[in-house]
């Protein structure tokens, strides 16, 4: 199915804050890896990236349960037989309107690692002058370990992951004609069978601001009481 079909219609598939989430992480992750990179006073930065990237994470992980119909884990959690049969280019049309089997198991697997990645950087300490902000409630080796896994496989197997995700989205692109940027950003994509259509009234984009906010609260709140 491509754009140019001629039955095809335009269908509300990604919510604007699932929209907003998308763009907002790939700019914070690009921005903690290059800061990062840099170092120096730069590290700084790159820890209010991480608070800033685990509320990101956190709000995902809740849309998840209560978000537009494809941004809901339950929608893109594909049986083997339903994943197989995509495969072979028999899946039903519903699989290729939101998140299809192949792209679900990237999503999964992205956020697992950042999930990690933050996780790690919470508590990490490298010895130095840099330290998470719960890493004295856990042991030294902890913390080393934590440290550790955040610089070395940790952000190689994020970059990995990425890169995979460009590269399928180019495929897609270039051999499959099926663009999936264009709905990211504008949040409709065409299709020519009966789908449900994504919620994305402003009662629901304020409800996932509020959830967000909520989301700042408690991790502010962690740092202040604990950090």
């Amino acid at each position: 199915m491509t754009p140019q079909s001629t039955n095809a219609r335009a269908v509300r598939v990604w919510d604007l804050p699932t929209r907003v989430f998308h763009w907002t992480l790939l700019a914070a992750v690009v921005a903690a890896v290059i800061t990062a990179k840099i170092g120096g006073n730069a590290i700084v930065w790159h820890m209010r990236l991480g608070l800033f990237i685990t509320t990101l994470l956190m709000w995902r992980v809740l849309w998840g349960f209560v978000g537009g119909h494809y941004s809901r884990f339950a929608s893109f959690i594909y049986s083997p037989a339903t994943t197989l049969a995509y495969l072979r280019g028999k899946a039903t049309p519903s699989a290729s309107v939101g998140h299809n089997p192949l792209g679900a198991g990237s999503v999964f697997a992205l956020l697992l690692v950042l999930l990690v990645q933050a996780g790690t950087g919470w508590v990490a300490d490298d010895e130095i002058a840099n330290t998470g902000p719960l890493a004295k409630y856990v042991a030294a080796a902890t913390a080393l370990a934590a440290n550790g896994y955040h610089k070395s496989w940790g952000q190689w197997a994020l970059l990995a992951l990425v890169g995979l995700h460009m590269a399928a989205i180019a495929f897609y692109y270039f051999v499959q004609r099926d663009n999936l940027v264009t709905p990211m950003l504008q949040g409709d994509k065409l299709v020519t069978a009966t789908v449900p259509t994504s919620q994305d009234t402003t009662k629901i984009r304020l409800f996932a601001l509020g959830l967000w906010l909520a989301c700042v609260g408690i991790v502010t709140f962690v740092v202040v009481r604990w950090g």
